[in-house]
C-alpha cells in the first residue's frame, strides 16, 4: 500500500474512480473515520496523502507529531476504507494531485472548495472536489488540550 503512485495510476486507467485526500491524521479520532467512511463511498479506490512528521512540524509545531508516521501509515492502512497511503514531505499534496489526477478531491467540512490544495488541477480534468461533513467535537488538537489539563 505505501507509496505505489504507478499502481494508482494504473486502477485510473482501468476506470476505477479514484479518491484522494491527505492529511496528519496524528491522533486518528471518530472524526477521522467517519470522514474516511464518507470519502471511499464515493469512488472505487480511496487514496490518502499522509504528511511526514518533518511535514507535520512545520504545520503543526515542534510538539507535533504525536506519532511517528510509520505509526500513522500503519493504523491509516488498517482501516477497512483506506485502499493506499502515500507518504509526503512537503506541505501540501499538490505534486501527489498532479501526477495521480484523483477523480474526486476531498477534505473535512472544515475546508472551503477553494482553499483545498490541487482543486483547480482535480476540476481541470473533469474530476470533483467536495467538502465532505465535518463531525463537530472531534480533533486531535483538543484530544491534546483534554490530556494535558
Amino acid at each position: 500500500m505505501r507509496d505505489n503512485i504507478s499502481e494508482i495510476s494504473k486502477l485510473k486507467l482501468e476506470d476505477k474512480k479514484i479518491v484522494f485526500t491527505n492529511g496528519c491524521f496524528d491522533i486518528l479520532h471518530r472524526g477521522h473515520v467517519s470522514y474516511l467512511n464518507e470519502a471511499k463511498r464515493l469512488g472505487d479506490i480511496l487514496v490518502v496523502g499522509l504528511n511526514s512528521d518533518s511535514s507535520v512540524k512545520r504545520l503543526k509545531g515542534e510538539s507535533r507529531p504525536i506519532n511517528q508516521e510509520n505509526d500513522r501509515m500503519f493504523v491509516l492502512e488498517n482501516l477497512k476504507s483506506v485502499d493506499y497511503v502515500v507518504l509526503f514531505q512537503e506541505d501540501t499534496p499538490l505534486e501527489i494531485i498532479k501526477t495521480i489526477k484523483p477523480n474526486i478531491l476531498v477534505k473535512g467540512g472544515d475546508w472551503p472548495i477553494e482553499k483545498i490544495v490541487g482543486h483547480e488541477i482535480v476540476m481541470q480534468n473533469g474530476g470533483k472536489v467536495l467538502s465532505l461533513n465535518f463531525v463537530d467535537g472531534y480533533s486531535t488538537t483538543k484530544i491534546i488540550e483534554k490530556s494535558q489539563n
